[in-house]
């Protein structure tokens, strides 16, 4: 049981780091957070579009980080390591946002989910889904779910750990949208499945 415990503690402090996180580097373009807990350190790795807001100018800002989650989350010896996104669109949290954006500005919502989904894929992906809930249309109208999704996507077992997920949330005047993106990197090895991105159905989106 106290293994099992502290499996869970170690869960919850990991969660709480990366909201933590996503919160402070807003700016920088925040995507997501890797965390190694090892017997000398714990390395949080960060990944974000713009890498020199995260640091500060002569080390400022990522010092009251690493002073911060040391001192919030009762972390022994955190090392921040930043790391520079490769390509936005096959991560989720930056996809999750820009489609948050288009909403709040008012385009369409099945148009938005569509070409998102052709941008992930056309980036290499080989798979993608995104989610969108909450009031898609104009003001009086009931809320309602669109699930679009496209290439090899895993829901269930262990191989679902390898699946990138984010979420984020749109506020256009007429409600609030949740929107959730799940994407599966190229490169990513599933056990008995043979798949490449170019021979992903591009053309065809599943409700």
């Amino acid at each position: 049981m106290a293994i099992e415990r502290k499996f869970i503690e170690d869960s919850i402090i990991k969660h709480n780091i990366s909201k933590y996180l996503g919160k402070e580097l807003v700016r920088a373009g925040f995507s997501r957070v890797e965390i190694q807990k090892t017997p000398v350190l714990t390395r949080i790795t960060v990944y974000v579009l713009s890498p020199g807001r995260v640091i500060g100018r002569a080390g400022k800002t990522i010092d009251a980080l690493t002073e911060n989650i040391k001192s919030m989350f009762k972390v022994d010896n955190p090392q921040i390591n930043v790391m520079e996104v490769e390509n936005k669109m096959l991560e989720p949290m930056l996809v999750a946002r820009e489609i948050a954006e288009k909403f709040e500005r008012g385009i369409n919502a099945r148009r938005v989910i569509q070409s998102m989904l052709k941008s992930v894929l056309d980036n290499g992906a080989i798979g993608a889904e995104i989610v969108a809930s909450g009031k898609l249309a104009a003001k009086g109208a009931r809320a309602k779910t669109i699930r679009k999704s496209v290439g090899y996507m895993p829901k269930a077992g262990d191989v679902i750990n390898l699946v990138r997920e984010a979420h984020a949330t749109a506020y256009p005047k007429y409600g609030a949208i949740g929107v959730k993106v799940r994407i599966v990197p190229p490169g990513t090895v599933f056990p008995g499945v043979t798949m490449k991105p170019l021979e992903v159905p591009k053309s065809i989106l599943n409700s």
